[in-house]
Formats: structure tokens, C-alpha cells, sequence
């Protein structure tokens, strides 16, 4: 098994990666949490391939186990969702000794997570992550929200988990999509990283490389950001690295309205910045090639017809990383040398030849 250890000032956890573990969930559950309820958030495809086999690993771990199930889709994403689901709770008799476990993807690691967050202030929250993006990206590091029409994350709170179980084999029910969306920000971390975890991204040139890799990449992924969290767990220095590719990605990610997955969207945010910061001079000559050719080997997209949109410019405007009229711009100097270029909200328009 392979553990990553997240240590903050106020919380330390650990996130484990291996093969087949969703078949011990309850005994690895019965090693953080005492016997309690639990609310186990899932949406309606995950659900029925691996709700029913935790709540009966959990329950034999002596759990008592309530099961909830969201309609799929960033639409649940909601204010409304998370109010009924904490209706719910709360007509069970929910209470600040018992525990969400978020089992899913990013939407209901996001939901829950938030569910977790502000129920009664806080109670204990564990991710099981089930898509690719999830276990590299969102289960990790403590961000729950969600979104306000087509605002994204923009109601949240950080909110670490206690412990983060990833179970590769859950990869496998994935269709090649949604699998291969999760590699956008493999490709992401790996380009802000270098060294041996880009040579490791070089060598991957289809889904089914992906899958055999998974492991590694969750791990090597997941290191990144958890060095990169607890040095900066709120967000107001170095983590906002992990923005690279984000602030064009969400843009064009709200357009699309549900035609681009977030993978997607920020396949095609990285491209377009490091196209911006290469032609000015910013970034080394053939980092946008480089970037590009690994995004297009598993089949990623690497432009939209929505960055000629008259309405890209007011959502990078509008993107909630504005502050004090400044967006401040993740790039790259070279392939394992990130930078962020801090630009007025007024220039922003013609630095990134935006309409």
C-alpha cells in the first residue's frame, strides 16, 4: 500500500492508495472513527456499484449506516442538494459524534465534503474517492463548495477529511471520458512538478497506459499537492499553483453548460495561457508544444471555439481568484519552474487577447 501523509498545524491524515482496498473500507474506517452513524453520500451511477458493498463493510465494523443518493451531474453541485441531504441527517438524528463519508467523484467529494463542513459546524468527514480527477485532485486537500448557478465552487469551505482511501480498481467502471478527464490534471501537477514525474507523463500516450499507471500517478499526484497544501493551506501563496490552466478553463467550462468535463475544460485552459505567456516572451520556446502533445495523446482537447466567445472575458473577470483587481496568473517559466504574473482586471482583456 502507498501512503501519502497530509500534516497541517490543525489536522494530520493520511490518504491510501492500493489495489482492491474498497473491500477492507471497514475495517480502515473502524481505525480512525469509534462506531457511530454515517452518512454515506454517493450520486446515482456510483451508487449502485459500490454503496451497497461499503455499507456492508461498514456495518460489520459495527457502523450504523444511512444511505444517501443525489442525482449525478455538477447540477447537483447545489445549495438545494445540500439542504436536503442535511434534512436528511438531521431526521435521523444526526449529531457532531458521527461521520459523512464521501463516495464518488469530485461533485459528491465537493458536496459532501461541504455537507461535512457545516453541519452542525463540523462533523468527521472521510473521502473515498471514485474517479480518476477525484483521486489525484479534489479529494485531497481540504476544498469543499458548491456552486451558485453557473458559478463554480463559490459557496465553501476548507475542511480536511480524516483519512482519504483511493482504490484504483474503481477506475475500471469509468467510461474512457471520464477516465481520461482525470489525466488533464495529472498533466496539470505534472508540468508544475517536472523531473521524473514529467518523464513518467512522457511515457503515457492512451487510456490504457493511464490505467496501468493509475496507482503511481494518484501517489505522485497526490505528494505534489499535499507538499504544496501544507505550505500554503488556505490558498494565499504557493497553492495557487494548482490554478494553472483554471481561470480560462472555468470560463469555458461555464459556457459549455455540461458539453466539457472539468478535465477538459482545463486541457484547454492550459493551452490557451501558455500560449499567451510563450508569445510574450514569459515562458521557454516549446512549452505550449510540450504540454499539448501530452494532453492530445490520450485524447484530451486542447482549444474550444468558446474562447472566441464575447462572454469568456466577464467569466475570467468574474473568476473568484480576483482580488483586489488583480488576477494573479499561474504559468510556466519552463516545465517544472512555475510562476504567477499578477495582472490588473483592466489589462486583463488585452494580456490575454480576450474579447
Amino acid at each position: 500500500m502507498q501512503t501519502v501523509t497530509v500534516d497541517l498545524p490543525g489536522k494530520r491524515y493520511d490518504v491510501l492508495i492500493e489495489r482492491g482496498l474498497l473491500a477492507s473500507i471497514g475495517d480502515l474506517v473502524a481505525q480512525q472513527w469509534s462506531p457511530r452513524k454515517v452518512a454515506l453520500v454517493s450520486d446515482d451511477n456510483v451508487a449502485p456499484l459500490y454503496q451497497q458493498q461499503v455499507e456492508q463493510s461498514l456495518v460489520a465494523a459495527g457502523f450504523d449506516v444511512y444511505r444517501y443518493v443525489f442525482p449525478a451531474g455538477e447540477a447537483s453541485k447545489s445549495l438545494s442538494v445540500l439542504g436536503d441531504l442535511a434534512r436528511q441527517m438531521a431526521a435521523a438524528a444526526f449529531n457532531r459524534d458521527d461521520g459523512v463519508i464521501a463516495l464518488g467523484g469530485g461533485v459528491t467529494g465537493d458536496l459532501a465534503g461541504f455537507l461535512a463542513a457545516t453541519y452542525m459546524r463540523g462533523i468527521s468527514l472521510i473521502q473515498v474517492p471514485t474517479s480518476l480527477l477525484a483521486q489525484v485532485d479534489s479529494s485531497v486537500g481540504g476544498k469543499t463548495a458548491v456552486d451558485l448557478d453557473t458559478i463554480k465552487n463559490i459557496i465553501g469551505a476548507f475542511y480536511e477529511p480524516d483519512l482519504v482511501v483511493i482504490d484504483p480498481d474503481t477506475l475500471q467502471t469509468l467510461e474512457p471520458r471520464d477516465l481520461v478527464e482525470g489525466y488533464g490534471e495529472i498533466v496539470k501537477t505534472a508540468a508544475l512538478k517536472g523531473g521524473d514525474f514529467w518523464q513518467l507523463i512522457e511515457s503515457i500516450d492512451s487510456p490504457a497506459a493511464i490505467m496501468v499507471h493509475s496507482p503511481e500517478l494518484s501517489a505522485r499526484s497526490i505528494q505534489y499537492k499535499a507538499d504544496v497544501v501544507m505550505a500554503d493551506e488556505t490558498e494565499s501563496g504557493q497553492r495557487q499553483l494548482l490554478n494553472f490552466g483554471h481561470t480560462i478553463g472555468h470560463a469555458v467550462e461555464a459556457l459549455a453548460a455540461g458539453d466539457l468535463r472539468h478535465g477538459e475544460a482545463i486541457s484547454i485552459g492550459m493551452v490557451a495561457l501558455s500560449q499567451r505567456f510563450e508569445a510574450a516572451g514569459l515562458s521557454e520556446a516549446g512549452v505550449t508544444q510540450a504540454i499539448t502533445d501530452r494532453l492530445t495523446a490520450v485524447g484530451l482537447p486542447t482549444t474550444s471555439a468558446l474562447l472566441e466567445s464575447d462572454q469568456v472575458l466577464a467569466k475570467v473577470k468574474n473568476d473568484k481568484k480576483n482580488r483586489h483587481g488583480h488576477l494573479n496568473l499561474v504559468y510556466l517559466k519552463a516545465v517544472g519552474n512555475p510562476a504567477i504574473q499578477s495582472v490588473p482586471t483592466a489589462e486583463i482583456a488585452n494580456f490575454l487577447q480576450l474579447k
